[in-house]
């Protein structure tokens, strides 16, 4: 990106966060906080259509995220596989895999599902970080219904301004918060350029001054993670593929 659209880029998500309380929208259907939600597992599914985040099996999002310490790679892939969660809700794993070269750093499987309405709801992660190649650290693992973790939205069926939503919740672990800026924005990246898409904002307690800008374009997903205060990282789309069967299914660490 050149320097003058990155510096309207900057002038305008500076713009999107003075205006985030200029609007409002609510949906009392989206979880806050540590609020008990009650879902029933027969209104779920693991075919995820979302137009902002559609999770078809077999594809895969490549991204670069500029790190202080050296760039990162990090490859998402939608697998073939499903897990039943403790609260009773059959999930799709989605493997996230981040990369310093051909070192892998962290390995993750995420587990998400769409309920009836279209809102895709996020049910956990078994995570671990990797030093020289081993497993350093299991912290950030969780699962609905397992020790008082309870799920969170990963993104409402009918994104709205002002809407506010809690994406996960697991006391003192993973305590994520987004909130919708909006939903006709414009964005480029590598990938592309795109119009109409959504832009949220997420944050969590346990680091507060931390804020992230994500956007999502339609019928493609998320395409860019700004980190807008508590650092300067960005993460941007490369490619979308589409892998074989049975990509991401191997065990941590091993996502090939």
């Amino acid at each position: 990106m050149d320097a003058k659209r990155m510096m309207s880029s900057t002038i305008w998500i500076a713009a999107a966060v003075l205006l985030t309380g200029c609007t409002a929208a609510s949906d009392s259907a989206l979880p806050t906080g540590d609020e008990a939600v009650e879902l029933d597992p027969a209104t779920f599914t693991t075919e995820i259509d979302n137009p902002y985040w559609p999770m078809e099996v077999g594809t895969q999002w490549v991204y670069r995220e500029t790190d202080p310490d050296g760039d990162l790679m990090v490859t998402v892939t939608v697998t073939s596989d499903t897990k039943q969660i403790a609260n009773g809700i059959e999930a799709r794993v989605v493997r996230d895999t981040v990369r310093r070269g051909d070192e892998i750093v962290e390995d993750t499987l995420d587990w998400y599902a769409q309920d009836a309405d279209g809102a895709i709801w996020y049910l956990g992660e078994d995570t671990a970080e990797f030093e020289d190649g081993e497993i350093a650290s299991r912290e950030g693992s969780f699962e609905a219904g397992v020790d008082g973790a309870l799920p969170g939205i990963a993104l409402p069926a009918d994104p709205q301004p002002g809407m506010a939503y809690r994406q996960e919740y697991y006391a003192g672990h993973a305590e994520d918060e987004g909130a919708v800026l909006g939903v006709g924005e414009l964005v480029e990246v590598p990938y592309g350029a795109f119009d109409g898409a959504l832009l949220t904002r997420d944050t969590t307690p346990l680091e507060p001054d931390v804020e992230e800008l994500k956007f999502y374009a339609r019928g493609v997903g998320p395409v860019l993670t700004l980190t807008s205060s508590g650092g300067s990282g960005r993460e941007e789309l490369l490619e979308v593929t589409t892998v074989r069967d049975g990509t991401g299914t191997g065990p941590l660490g091993s996502p090939d």
